[in-house]
C-alpha cells in the first residue's frame, strides 16, 4: 500500500475497508482483494470530490452581462451520486432552467454545478435545492427551476426492491414558483406536463 499521510482526507479508508472485508468473511490479502482497499479509497475520493470543489473556481468568471431575458434550459444532464443513508449510488438526469436578469452563465457551468453537489453524500431533495439555490444566489436571475429524476439503488437492490421506481424532485424559485405559466413552459421544455 502506498504511503499516505494519516491526516490526509481518506487516509483511514483502506484500513476500514480491510476491516469490512474481514467482517464479511473475506480474506483481504487474497489476489482479487489485495488492492481493493486502496481502489475503494480512490473511488470515494472521486465520488465525493464535490466537497473540495471551489464554486468560484468552478464558475471561473463565466457569468456574462447579456441583454437576454428569455428562458434558458439545460436538460438531460446525467449525474451520479451516493445516498447518504446507505452509501449506495443513485443516478439519473437533472434539468435546469433560469430566467436571466441581464446576466447569463456559460453553458458548461450548469452541468458542473450539478456535479459539484452530486459528488457528495446526498439525498435527492437536498441536491435539487442546492443546484437551484446556487444559481439563484450567483446569477440573481428572475427565477430558477431544477427537476431531478433518479433511480436509487438502495430501493432497487435492497429493502422494497422496486426495479422500476424513479424519484422526481423539483425546486422552483422566483418566477418559476410565482407564475404557473412560466413553470408550465419549463416543464414543457423538459418533456413533462404540468398537469400530471
Amino acid at each position: 500500500m502506498p504511503f499516505m499521510d494519516e491526516r490526509a482526507p481518506g487516509s483511514q479508508i483502506p484500513e476500514a475497508i480491510r476491516t469490512l472485508l474481514v467482517e464479511l468473511g473475506e480474506d483481504p490479502d487474497r489476489a482479487g482483494l489485495a488492492g481493493t482497499p486502496d481502489r475503494v479509497r480512490r473511488t470515494y475520493a472521486e465520488l465525493t470530490e464535490g466537497y473540495h470543489t471551489d464554486p468560484d473556481a468552478l464558475l471561473n468568471g463565466a457569468a456574462f452581462d447579456v441583454d437576454y431575458d428569455e428562458m434558458v434550459v439545460v436538460r438531460d444532464m446525467e449525474f451520479f451520486s451516493l445516498c447518504e443513508h446507505h452509501l449506495l449510488p443513485f443516478f439519473g438526469k437533472a434539468h435546469v432552467g433560469y430566467l436571466p436578469r441581464g446576466r447569463i452563465i456559460g453553458l458548461s457551468k450548469i452541468p458542473r454545478v450539478v456535479d459539484m453537489y452530486a459528488h457528495r453524500l446526498q439525498v435527492q431533495e437536498r441536491l435539487t435545492q442546492q443546484v437551484a439555490g446556487f444559481l439563484m444566489e450567483r446569477l440573481k436571475p428572475k427565477g430558477v427551476a431544477c427537476v431531478v429524476e433518479a433511480t436509487h439503488l438502495c430501493t432497487v437492490m435492497r429493502g422494497v426492491r422496486k426495479q422500476g421506481a424513479t424519484m422526481v424532485t423539483s425546486s422552483m424559485l422566483g418566477t418559476f414558483r410565482a407564475d404557473a405559466r412560466t413553470r408550465s413552459e419549463f416543464l414543457t421544455f423538459i418533456g413533462r406536463s404540468s398537469d400530471r
